[in-house]
């Protein structure tokens, strides 16, 4: 039987700083295909190229993945600066919408790191644009030096609402996770559910209240080690579970049939 098809969100780079690609980083690509159970594809996160009702079509769930460029801040009606970064113009116009049609439809994401920042504007929140500078926040970017391993260590823990969605997955109120990102949540959005957050208030995981389908969202980065962390795995397999629910629906399968 084929495997339900995960949408993987690329990033544009530059190879050798001349030549542009739609990159996706392969611990992406191995947790879904290898915890979640379903096939990668990778998108080219371009509207020139192609379009959200497109990928609906396509695909049966999304992995919304980490990147260096952030959410144009006038995504949530503020100014550039600066300390906002680099951006993604391309990017923020594929993934925004392919959010809210997701959440209208019940068809299953999952956000990490940007993609966890982009749920919450795609639903009318905003963002700060560098957490380290506000007070009492601590740092919670990449470290810039040292091995992958150890860049992507467990750094801080996560606690989560008492008897709630991620308490409930992982069977603990607390766990550990690592951490590389400079922005964070402002406020939530409309029906944004911040249900984890870091020690120091930081908002860590949320999920969108009353979607029919998958919506888990994360500010960490689960593909490191997926398979092997107590952590990362529950959350790719929910995941996969359902993309393959979705996969399965007698609605989809009609769809594919009248194509």
């Amino acid at each position: 039987m084929a495997r339900p098809i995960v949408g993987i969100i690329g990033n544009m780079n530059l190879i050798n700083d001349e030549y542009p690609v739609h990159a996706g980083g392969t611990m992406n690509s191995a947790a879904v295909a290898q915890v979640a159970g379903c096939m990668p594809l990778l998108i080219p996160t371009d509207p020139r190229l192609v379009s959200v009702e497109e990928l609906l079509a396509a695909c049966d769930g999304f992995l919304l993945t980490g990147g260096r460029p952030n959410v144009h801040p006038e995504e949530y009606g503020e100014a550039a600066t600066e300390a906002h970064g680099a951006f993604d113009r391309c990017r923020d116009a594929i993934t925004l919408p392919l959010v809210r049609a997701c959440v209208e439809r019940g068809q299953p994401f999952f956000g990490i790191c940007r993609g966890f920042q982009e749920v919450n504007v795609a639903l009318g929140g905003t963002l700060y644009p560098e957490i380290r500078d506000l007070p009492g926040r601590m740092n919670h970017r990449m470290p810039p030096d040292g091995t992958l391993e150890e860049k992507f260590a467990l750094r801080h823990a996560v606690r989560f609402s008492d008897g709630g969605v991620f308490h409930r997955l992982f069977g603990a109120a607390e766990v550990m996770t690592n951490t590389l990102h400079g922005q964070g949540i402002k406020t939530a959005g409309k029906r944004i559910v911040v249900d984890g957050w870091a020690p120091d208030g930081t908002p860590e995981a949320l999920y969108v209240e009353g979607a029919p389908g998958f919506t888990l969202s994360v500010q960490w980065h689960p593909e490191w080690n997926a398979a092997g962390d107590p952590v990362s795995r529950p959350l790719f397999e929910a995941f996969g579970a359902a993309v393959r629910e979705w996969a399965e629906c007698p609605t989809r399968q009609a769809r594919l049939k009248s194509a």
